[in-house]
């Protein structure tokens, strides 16, 4: 039989239900806290931001969050899409530069039938994925392994969007901030 040693991920299994500076929609409240690295915020722009997801199929699993509350994708302006499309652009090139994937999956689940856990305000995935990431466990055991501490791929990542084309870096615990024309 084989282990998985993963010990970083009892933080995890021992967290309380919810996080306790949530009342409402954590999309809209969390970069509202200033807490960026505390809350897995790593770059932001005017009309969206990037958060690692805590709960992620591979190291890496970002969402691209607009900062209006809507599940509608037609909701969003032309200022707005382009702002979220841009900033999905620079998270693909940090997840490359950071962690070298060999591909990604991106994409919304929108509506309540589509799977999501949160339907009423949109973020789009960004997954990396690696030749043979795929295994046994998530077909098998319904559990998938994260070879990474969320606070390494956070440090890694967050430094590869420090270095791309008009970032701004506040202080170490902020989001990388870029301002889209």
């Amino acid at each position: 039989m084989d282990q998985v040693f993963a010990p970083w991920r009892i933080d995890w299994i021992k967290r309380d239900e919810g996080n306790p500076d949530v009342e409402d929609c954590v999309f809209c409240e969390l970069p509202a806290l200033e807490t960026d690295r505390e809350n897995l915020i790593v770059a932001r722009s005017e009309h969206a931001f990037v958060m690692f997801n805590n709960y992620p199929y591979n190291p890496g699993h970002a969402m691209v969050i607009p900062h209006m509350h809507t599940g509608d994708y037609t909701d969003l302006d032309g200022e707005q899409l382009l702002d979220h499309a841009r900033l999905k652009q620079r998270t693909f090139d940090a997840l490359e530069a950071g962690l070298e994937p060999d591909g990604f999956n991106a994409g919304l689940n929108l509506g309540d039938g589509a799977g999501g856990s949160i339907d009423d305000h949109l973020h789009t995935h960004v997954v990396p994925r690696w030749e043979g990431d795929t295994n046994f466990m998530p077909v098998i055991s319904d559990t998938t392994v994260i070879v990474e501490a969320l606070e390494d791929t956070y440090e890694r990542v967050r430094e590869a969007f420090a270095e791309q084309a008009g970032a701004t870096v506040p202080d170490q615990d902020s989001a990388v901030v870029f301002e889209f024309e």
